[in-house]
This record gives C-alpha cells, structure tokens and sequence, in this order.
C-alpha cells in the first residue's frame, strides 16, 4: 500500500492523534450537549489534520502555505472551543490542559 507524504509528517500524525483525543473527551459531555459544541470540536479538530495533509497536495509555496494557515486557525478554534467547555464544566481540568498541550504541539510544528 502507498503511503503518502503527508502521513510521513510528523505534524500530521499529532493532529490525528488530537482529533482522536477530541472524539474521547466529548464523549464525556453530557448528552444534552452533544450537538452543539461537541460537533463544533470534533470538526476543527478534524480540520487541522485535513488541512495538513491536503496543503502537501498542493504545486506552489503559496498554495501550501494557505493551508497550514488554516490548520493553525483550527487548532486555535479548537482551544477555543475547550476552554469554553472547561468553563461551562463539560470537560475537567486535566481533559482541558492534554487538549491544550496537543494543540500547543501541533501548533508549534505548523508554524514555528
């Protein structure tokens, strides 16, 4: 099977580890709140690792570049939508700093 250079990346195997993490911790919401906030994390999560792999798709610096900035603008959407989850008490303090400490990672790889 081909693997493609995308999944060589080490940026893009944390943020499917992110959005994997994602998906377990809004499982935990309570169930009167699984469609509002918890879609929202779960497809910014998503986001980032899309982005990733479809920018390497792309011919010219400036394509690429686009979307890694749209990565990172997801990764931050998505410590957004975290912390407003800690504060409404939907996910506890630990959930909330492994969220934050992926996306710290991850965005530190996109843009340094």
């Amino acid at each position: 099977m081909h693997v493609y250079s995308f999944e060589k990346l080490e940026v893009w195997n944390e943020a499917i580890l992110l959005a994997v993490n994602t998906y377990k911790t809004t499982d935990l919401f309570p169930n009167e709140k699984k469609f509002g906030l918890v879609s929202q994390m779960r497809r910014s999560s998503v986001s980032i690792s899309s982005n990733i792999a479809e920018g390497t798709a792309r011919q010219t610096n400036k394509d690429k570049a686009h979307f890694l900035s749209v990565a990172y603008s997801s990764s931050l959407e998505l410590l957004n939508q975290a912390i407003l989850a800690k504060e409404l008490k939907f996910i506890s303090e630990e959930n909330y700093k492994n969220i934050r400490l992926e996306v710290e990672s991850v965005t530190n790889k996109i843009m340094p």
